[in-house]
């Protein structure tokens, strides 16, 4: 097993949107494409890309984790039945790294790491979906993942009217559960913006009949607990499908403080990048394994070698991977959330274009989608987004 070549590139993804923390307006992602010989006359291409909320990495990837996948004994990146072992390369790109900082190297990991299993896949011939239930889970996939849209940014110029526009578009693609941002256009006092978000979640449920089960609400992390018991104290008679990253990802006590009096479903994880981040806020944050989300994302924290372990970490303590939905409405999460049995996948169907959304030809229904029966992860069903990862090969 032998890696040939290694290229990159980085792509933008700017917009005027904004959540209550950032805007997006310098928005970029990193892009790789990694290619594979197998030495039984066979190669494959994976290609690979970082989540929306993180910034390129060319450094990173350039100076330290690109030269180390390069100089990786043939030996470490194949498996015992002489497939292609993303762990093995990962041991190697992460050789040297001290423990802790689980910063922006997760990022550029994580970015490898998809293009790896996406090599892998190609390399036997099938999705990556049933690689991960024949590796991972005895063969057993998921017929179908649920799927929930993700939009509701603030947007100049952008009222009540225009958010309820916004999600009916999605329930015309076919989604019947969608989430929204709350906590305030950047610059608003959390005072003012209360009573504005107030209208506008009403204004969404009218559209979805008054079923809260069918509305997630998003902060971004940036309430303090104070902020966060006030609209925790203002969402629970809508009984909502879930109240998203209310505190800084980080303050576990804050968490747990939550917890105790918001009784609703509570969803956080997605800016955490390493197992050992997770595992504190399942020991500390007071989360409960009977309702709340974790939506760890693979792209970012150091790719689905690490989330395998993370997973294995949750499982110890007593949480079913149905809790994990992860992050980033892409389609190597929606692979893993398949092939290992996950609750499903976020999507982005209007942002973040062309690396949000999936293959062009899985249409969505009741939330629920099918997935593409190619080798790989399926990007070259994706027709924009294939057409930018392939400039990596020009």
């Amino acid at each position: 097993m032998r890696i040939t070549a290694i290229r990159q590139g980085v792509a933008p993804i700017s917009s005027e949107i904004a959540n209550a923390y950032i805007d997006f307006s310098k928005m970029t992602a990193s892009i790789v494409a990694v290619t594979v010989e197998d030495g039984q006359g066979r190669s494959a291409t994976g290609f690979g890309f970082n989540s929306n909320g993180r910034y390129a990495q060319p450094g990173l990837l350039a100076e330290r984790f690109i030269p180390r996948l390069q100089e990786a004994p043939e030996a470490l990146l194949a498996t015992p039945e002489g497939g292609l072992d993303p762990a093995g390369a990962w041991s190697a790109m992460m050789r040297n790294e001290k423990p802790g900082g689980h910063g922006e190297r997760s990022v550029a990991v994580g970015v490898l790491d998809m293009a790896l299993w996406d090599a892998a896949a190609k390399l036997e011939g099938v999705p990556l979906w049933k690689l991960l239930a024949e590796r991972f889970r005895q063969g057993q996939a998921d017929e179908t993942a649920w799927i929930y849209a993700a939009g509701g940014y603030y947007y100049p110029g952008k009222d009540v009217s225009a958010l309820v526009e916004e999600m009916r578009r999605y329930l015309g693609m076919g989604y019947s559960v969608v989430k929204m941002k709350i906590g305030g256009a950047p610059g608003v006092p959390i005072k003012e913006a209360l009573p504005e978000d107030v209208k506008r979640i009403e204004a969404v449920l009218a559209l979805l009949g008054g079923d809260g089960s069918r509305l997630c609400v998003d902060v971004n992390g940036r309430f303090g607990l104070h902020a966060a018991l006030a609209y925790g104290a203002a969402l629970a008679p809508y009984r909502l499908r879930w109240y998203e990253e209310p505190l800084d990802p980080l303050d576990y006590s804050n968490h747990a403080a939550l917890a105790e009096q918001y009784g609703g479903p509570l969803a956080t994880g997605e800016n955490l990048f390493s197992m050992q981040d997770a595992r504190n806020l399942i020991r500390h944050g007071g989360l409960r394994p009977d309702r709340d989300i974790l939506q760890f994302d693979p792209a970012l924290s150091y790719g689905l070698v690490e989330y395998l372990r993370t997973l294995e970490m949750l499982a110890q303590h007593g949480w079913s991977p149905r809790r994990c939905v992860p992050h980033g409405g892409h389609q190597f999460a929606l692979n893993i959330a398949v092939g290992l049995g996950l609750g499903g996948n976020e999507s982005y169907p209007e942002v973040f274009a062309p690396f949000g959304g999936f293959a062009d030809d899985t249409p969505v229904r009741d939330s629920r989608i099918h997935l593409h029966d190619s080798p790989g992860i399926g990007f070259e069903r994706k027709n924009a987004l294939h057409a930018v990862l392939k400039t990596l090969l020009d």
